[in-house]
């Protein structure tokens, strides 16, 4: 429930309770709900009762916090990567034990993801009226991440996720299911300019989905996310392609190699040819697009021959 992790965006992970519901289109090939099944230790879905983990499991936060105070750095904690703390099955009461355990643990810097990015406000008030002692929210070592994976995601929950005071606000772009343009006043200033009395996402994570019936994703749309996050001054990660990823020649597309680019940015998979618009004369114009099922280890992370981990400082 807890390590060292693999994630390219964290040291450690800690779920302090298993279990969620599907919300979004993000959802649809959730890698938790299928350890869950696999496991049969949690139940997936609205109505079904969260599990918490263990005492020896919520102990292990503390572990981390003093090996990062005898070494004078800080470990980033992904918290609930098998659940979401968000979740309105969870009782509230959980999440005050959550909220002072980030409290005790002031070495670690807390990344708190969530698809329910609407529910914060309102569960953190919930959870200050069961504490004795003073919720001194935003608590220094948390980070507020929202998920989102397309056009209409952003839209709603980048406002969201600015509402709610946060040290760091991220979000996640994975899977990343279309292309994505960000409001410029929403992201980062350039370094340099005033951010006094101002709100801003300030790190973005892209990624392509994995498993089995993973969907793929146009490079492009990682290269648009990319290019938007080098003008505004936004630290960008690019996490992985997945299970798709580019050819030889679109992975190369930066030394002068590549098919023709679709302005749209539209894709859908037959096979492994790639239908992609626009419409000419109302016909479909078919291209054989650069990018095939590789796997998701033999697909990587790099993004036109760069490997991108930016991360706030």
């Amino acid at each position: 429930m807890a390590e060292n992790s693999k994630i390219e965006w964290t040291d450690h992970t800690f779920n302090p309770w298993t279990g969620c519901t599907k919300v979004s289109p993000g959802c649809d090939g959730c890698y938790a709900e299928a350890w869950a099944k696999r496991s049969g230790t949690v139940a997936w879905g609205t109505g079904e009762p969260r599990r918490r983990t263990t005492d020896a499991n919520w102990r292990l936060p503390l572990k981390w916090n003093a090996q990062a105070e005898r070494e004078g750095r800080r470990f980033r904690v992904f918290c609930a990567s098998l659940a979401d703390v968000f979740d309105n099955e969870v009782p509230t009461a959980w999440r005050v034990d959550l909220l002072r355990l980030i409290e005790a643990t002031p070495h670690l810097d807390w990344l708190l993801l969530t698809k329910r990015i609407g529910n914060v406000e309102r569960m953190l008030d919930e959870a200050a009226r069961l504490m004795p002692e003073v919720l001194m929210w935003p608590l220094p070592n948390v980070w507020l991440g929202a998920t989102v994976v397309n056009q209409a995601e952003a839209d709603r929950d980048i406002p969201k996720l600015l509402g709610v005071p946060a040290r760091i606000r991220f979000l996640s772009i994975e899977p990343m299911l279309g292309p994505i343009k960000m409001d410029q006043r929403l992201i980062a200033p350039i370094e340099g300019t005033s951010q006094h009395g101002q709100r801003f996402v300030d790190w973005i994570i892209a990624g392509g989905e994995s498993g089995p019936h993973a969907r793929p994703a146009h490079p492009n749309w990682f290269r648009s996310l990319r290019d938007q996050c080098a003008v505004a001054g936004v630290p960008f990660l690019f996490k992985q392609w997945g299970e798709w990823g580019p050819t030889w020649f679109e992975a190369h597309a930066h030394l002068g190699f590549g098919a023709p680019k679709d302005p749209a940015g539209e894709l859908s998979i037959a096979g492994t040819r790639v239908i992609v618009g626009p419409l000419r004369n109302g016909d479909v114009l078919e291209q054989l697009w650069p990018i095939q099922r590789h796997g998701k280890k033999a697909a990587g992370r790099l993004l036109d021959g760069v490997e991108h981990n930016g991360v706030p400082r």
